[in-house]
């Protein structure tokens, strides 16, 4: 699961083109969702909370560094099942759009090569 983080993060930190599989993206956002509940709690802990909200600084700051990660990774997903990037949009339609997104990135990607690359599950 660290392999996917460091993987995401790190090494395709802006990279939007390619694909990428069901295991890449959810690894990622459960790490995201461990790494922003420990900067939340931290933040609780040291008093570095903004008035009432139950976060602060760190979770600011983890939120704002795995942006462009999370939104290159949802691309490359999308890429996975044949979709175009500018897809994710889709979340602006409330509740069904949301939903919609859910099921495109639970879906398995394409068996075959696309127009957005070979299929990630071959290649490794």
């Amino acid at each position: 699961m660290i392999n996917w983080y460091k993987k995401v993060v790190f090494e395709n930190y802006a990279n939007f083109s390619g694909r990428a599989r069901r295991s890449e993206y959810w690894y990622f956002a459960l790490m995201n969702l461990i790494v922003l509940a420990v900067a939340a709690v931290l933040d609780n802990l040291l008093g570095l909370t903004f008035g009432i909200l139950p976060y602060g600084y760190l979770y600011l700051f983890c939120a704002l560094a795995v942006f462009i990660p999370g939104l290159a990774v949802a691309v490359r997903r999308l890429h996975d099942v044949g979709k175009s990037g500018w897809f994710y949009f889709i979340v602006l339609i409330p509740l069904a759009g949301a939903i919609w997104l859910l099921v495109l990135f639970c879906t398995e990607g394409e068996p075959n090569e696309n127009k957005y690359g070979a299929n990630p599950k071959a290649i490794e």
